[in-house]
């Protein structure tokens, strides 16, 4: 089921942030935003999600153009430097944010302890954002985007600030909720999106230069990353048979391109390998890191 659809967008300030851009965001698993600073990541959440009126294009969210009233409770977003009002509770303010959705009263009420359970707040649910450290109203946040039944939920930065802890926990809720909501996040933690996500829309410039498909590469390559230098490991990698190729992209990090026929048979000889001449490993993985899909 196809969410969003975006065909030649455009949208300027100064100077031009997105420039014909299109893509298409399907449902499923977590999709990953990535780009540099200015690459227009935020723009475009804030274009999908109605907030920026945009220059030029179209743009089709669940059937609706952004902002439509139709879209009320099937869409949640999480901005970058998402705000709590320093006077008033947190319950007041998601109950508030609730019933602009359309809950009555006690439904809001309900429905924020719901999303309040979920992100893990529940007992600071009477305090004010003055009360709360930087990671806890993160999470609040995060909880207010999760109001009501979102299709598509739109992360930018949803970890940022956030303790190891807490960010692990963030992952796990992401994870738990991924076979009933389409979250696209917006990250500069590639380890992180490469645990949540399969997906991956590369911006640079305003445009999407590449869409790329982790599990693409599981079955023609593997990733071997030493913990210790060896000079001669990438000429013995390429002697293994089946091996078609081996590239030593970075420090220690050997990229394997094999016949796929042979891919349980490469694993047997490389774990023979790796106890013969007793090399430690740090990792061995189907594939490429996200990392290495985009900069390798």
């Amino acid at each position: 089921m196809t969410l969003v659809t975006i065909s030649g967008l455009c949208k300027r300030y100064q100077q031009p942030v997105l420039q014909q851009l299109s893509l298409t965001i399907v449902k499923g698993e977590p999709v990953a935003l990535v780009g540099a600073n200015g690459a227009g990541k935020t723009t475009l959440f804030g274009c999908i999600a109605g907030f920026f009126p945009f220059d030029a294009g179209e743009i089709n969210v669940l059937g609706q153009a952004p902002g439509s009233p139709k879209l009320v409770n099937r869409i949640g977003v999480l901005p970058q430097d998402a705000k709590l009002n320093p006077n008033e509770t947190i319950r007041n303010q998601l109950m508030f944010m609730a019933q602009l959705q359309g809950f009555n009263k006690r439904q809001a009420r309900d429905e924020t302890d719901r999303v309040l359970a979920l992100v893990g707040m529940q007992t600071s649910a009477n305090s004010k954002p003055g009360q709360l450290s930087h990671g806890m109203a993160k999470r609040v946040a995060i909880a207010q985007a999760l109001i009501g039944t979102p299709e598509l939920v739109l992360l930018d930065e949803p970890t940022a600030g956030l303790d190891p802890l807490n960010a692990r926990e963030l992952r796990q809720l992401i994870q738990s909720l991924s076979d009933k909501v389409t979250f696209v996040i917006s990250s500069h933690n590639l380890d992180e999106l490469e645990s949540l996500c399969r997906q991956v829309i590369y911006l640079e410039h305003g445009q999407v230069t590449r869409q790329l498909d982790l599990n693409a590469h599981q079955h023609s390559c593997l990733s071997l990353e030493l913990c210790h230098d060896s000079a001669d490991a990438e000429q013995t990698l390429r002697a293994l048979a089946g091996v078609t190729q081996v590239s030593n992209t970075k420090n220690r990090l050997f990229i394997i391109e094999y016949d796929s026929n042979q891919a349980f048979a490469l694993e047997q000889s490389i774990f023979e390998l790796l106890a013969s001449r007793g090399w430690q490993y740090k990792l061995l993985m189907k594939g490429k890191t996200l990392e290495e899909s985009l900069f390798g």
